[in-house]
């Protein structure tokens, strides 16, 4: 029972090593960690201190604005009056005055055909099909006027209801229109009085109103009138309420629309989702442009690791310095790490994204993100082809030059005086000058923690005063000599062919350092005739030779050098056959004994360009130096004799070499071996005697 609980364990614990081994798991749980912790940053650096007050109490401190907001009381107020001051809008129906014409028309065809003899049955017609009640008075007057002064009534009744309902007539004007008729007939002098009577009472019976509210225009009108008052913005950094003031009913509306007002709820979930949302898109462009363009970097854990602190390493930094002066934020450092860590691309990229996050943490100064953004440029392409370290104090120094421009250009637009720009410029220059520092001070740091290996790097270990370079001149000077000149191979040629020319130097140089643990077991080494392998058997002198690549490692693990250097010196011989010694081994007397395994190099095979190189490289040239009276044709027989050879025995199977390259790396040994083993004039015996006598 014991025995199955330990093995249910033991399989939860593989279980358990195996998931976070797995790729896509790291990539998460990076991916989770940074996006917490820039989260952590931003809210904490854009989230106001919240103020509990309420209306009635004294304010404890000067509260500000932390945003620009509206102030809605204030506003509505604005928009109110001005809605007040829109007068209504009222619409003509036109169709009424039409009514009221044809009723009048109907009246007087009515009156055209009176009779004497049918007065009765008129003044009943005329009233119930005209809508208009006459006395009988009134009749008399009409049936005894003459066609020609009832059309001239007629005619001005109609010109008055023009007049008076052609601009239209609300209903409560209705009573002051028909009192207005009545003084335009008693103007009126061409017509009798008792006919001017009777135009009155037919005007004023059929007047109606036909001027109304337009309640829709109206409301448009007052919406259009609100809706052009312009809103009420208290500015970012205005005064809301000073110390000691009494808080009002608007000046809390304002405390809690600027968010500084603490209620209930101690989250202000907008923030935090806006947080969220800006560092997740943040993140996916950097993923996406890494998915896309540079997927090594985003399968490396170690430098996906290493981009996340540095950026939060420098977000940090500028957030404390930034109380100093703004133009000091040491953007453009971050930016030269990328660049000398990774790529100049990606640098840009970051560069872009850091600086925006910075932007949003401190306030948004156009003036200092734009310099920030133009120094971060600058510092990720200065440092393409930057081969030493003091190189970056330089870099630093232009990107200070260009942090002045900006800010005198920006000082230029905003006019400001000659201290404040000058104050500004001082801390430009500054700010390039510490970018430098913290690259140099930092950088070895990330080397070393991230197994990096730089092109600073490269030029270091490639020093002739590195300590394993020293013991290796001094110990065996024959493989020193014999590394400088596959270090310029193995240079010319990866450049040639695309590779990394610095790893393939620095490399070359290393390749051997194996041989430091026996050095007179080697050929180079061996300053007289005497050769130990004529004292051991082939075994054993195979094992010697062959445990110089195992012997090498453990040196490069014990002086620290790159992962990169360490696989080639395990790589630069692949499975390779100790041939001379295999062959020596196959003429003893135990021949019957003799396995080839045990004459072959361990391996692996080369897995980069470089690997492939140095090895080749390293056969070419000891091959080379062998030669009796090289030619240029012997050795370009002999380079390409070799690498035909290589090829055919597997060595080249795994790294990434064409044979187009194969070709384009044998004119480059060859360029570099005839200069080396070129011929040599043999200058003829010369008696000084006789040439003295001649003269």
């Amino acid at each position: 029972m014991p025995f199955n609980n330990t093995n249910k364990k033991d399989k939860l614990s593989n279980f358990i090593k195996e998931f976070f081994n797995r790729l896509l798991i790291k990539q998460i749980l990076v991916f989770v960690i940074f996006t917490g912790l820039l989260f952590t940053l931003i809210v904490n650096n854009i989230a106001p201190e919240k103020i509990s007050v309420q209306v009635g109490e004294f304010a404890p401190k000067d509260i500000r604005a932390t945003k620009d907001i509206i102030d809605k009381k204030t506003t509505e107020d604005l928009k109110k009056e001005a809605m007040e001051k829109v007068e209504p809008r009222h619409r003509v129906d036109p169709s009424i005055q039409v009514k009221v014409k044809n009723e009048i028309r109907n009246f007087f065809n009515l009156v055209y055909n009176l009779s004497d003899n049918e007065k009765d049955i008129n003044l009943k017609m005329i009233e119930q099909e005209s809508l208009i009640n006459i006395t009988e008075k009134d009749y008399m007057t009409l049936l005894n006027t003459e066609n020609k002064q009832l059309q001239k009534l007629e005619t001005y009744v109609y010109e008055i209801v023009n007049q008076i309902m052609g601009t239209g007539i609300k209903e409560e004007e209705i009573n002051f229109e028909k009192e207005n008729v009545s003084k335009i007939f008693n103007n009126l002098e061409d017509i009798p009085k008792d006919l001017k009577l009777i135009g009155e009472k037919t005007i004023k019976q059929t007047l109606k109103p036909n001027r109304f509210l337009d309640t829709e225009t109206t409301k448009e009108k007052r919406m259009k009138a609100a809706n052009e008052v312009e809103s009420v913005v208290i500015k970012k950094g205005q005064l809301i309420v000073r110390q000691g003031e009494q808080v009002t009913q608007r000046s809390l509306e304002l405390i809690k629309s600027t968010g500084l007002l603490k209620e209930s709820s101690n989250f202000d979930y907008k923030i935090i989702l806006g947080s969220i949302l800006i560092v997740i898109i943040f993140e996916l462009i950097i993923i996406g442009y890494l998915y896309i363009l540079d997927k090594e970097i985003l399968k490396n854990i170690k430098k996906i690791t290493m981009l996340s602190i540095i950026i939060l390493s420098i977000i940090v930094i500028s957030k404390t310095v930034y109380n100093i002066s703004p133009y000091l934020l040491p953007v453009s450092a971050a930016a030269m790490l990328i660049s000398i860590l990774t790529n100049p691309k990606l640098s840009i990229l970051l560069n872009f994204v850091i600086v925006l996050i910075i932007g949003l943490i401190t306030g948004n100064d156009i003036n200092v993100v734009t310099m920030c953004m133009i120094g971060g440029i600058i510092a990720s392409i200065g440092v393409i082809k930057t081969n030493h370290r003091h190189n970056l104090f330089i870099v630093g120094f232009v990107v200070g030059l260009v942090n002045i421009g900006v800010i005198l250009s920006f000082g230029l637009i905003d006019d400001l005086g000659f201290k404040i720009m000058l104050s500004k410029c001082i801390y430009g220059m500054l700010n390039g000058v510490f970018s430098a520092i913290l690259t140099i001070g930092s950088l070895p740091l990330w080397e070393g923690l991230f197994g990096i290996i730089t092109p600073l790097k490269l030029l270091e270990l490639s020093n002739p005063n590195h300590p394993l370079q020293k013991k290796l001149l001094l110990e065996a000077p024959g493989t020193y000599h014999h590394s400088i000149v596959v270090g310029n191979l193995s240079e010319a040629a990866a450049e040639a062919v695309g590779g990394n020319s610095l790893i393939a130097r620095a490399g070359a140089y290393y390749h051997d350092v194996g041989k430091l643990k026996r050095p007179y077991f080697f050929r180079e080494n061996q300053l007289n005739n005497v050769n130990p392998h004529d004292k051991i058997n082939p075994n054993l002198s195979s094992l010697i030779i062959i445990n110089h690549t195992k012997n090498g490692v453990d040196m490069a693990k014990k002086y620290n050098l790159p992962k990169v250097i360490e696989n080639i010196i395990r790589e630069h011989h692949g499975n390779t056959l100790v041939a001379y010694f295999y062959h020596k081994a196959l003429n003893s007397d135990n021949s019957n004994l003799i396995q080839e395994e045990s004459f072959r190099y361990k391996g692996p095979k080369p897995q980069s360009k470089e690997s492939a190189i140095i090895m080749l490289a390293d056969s070419v040239e000891a091959a080379v130096r062998s030669m009796q009276e090289p030619t240029k044709g012997k050795i370009e027989g002999k380079v390409r004799e070799i690498i035909k050879d290589k090829l055919e025995d597997g060595q080249l199977d795994e790294c990434d070499l064409t044979l187009k390259d194969l070709n384009t790396i044998a004119k480059s040994f060859l360029n570099i071996l005839i200069g080396i083993f070129h011929e040599r004039i043999e200058y003829p015996k010369l008696d000084l005697s006789e040439l003295k006598g001649g003269v």
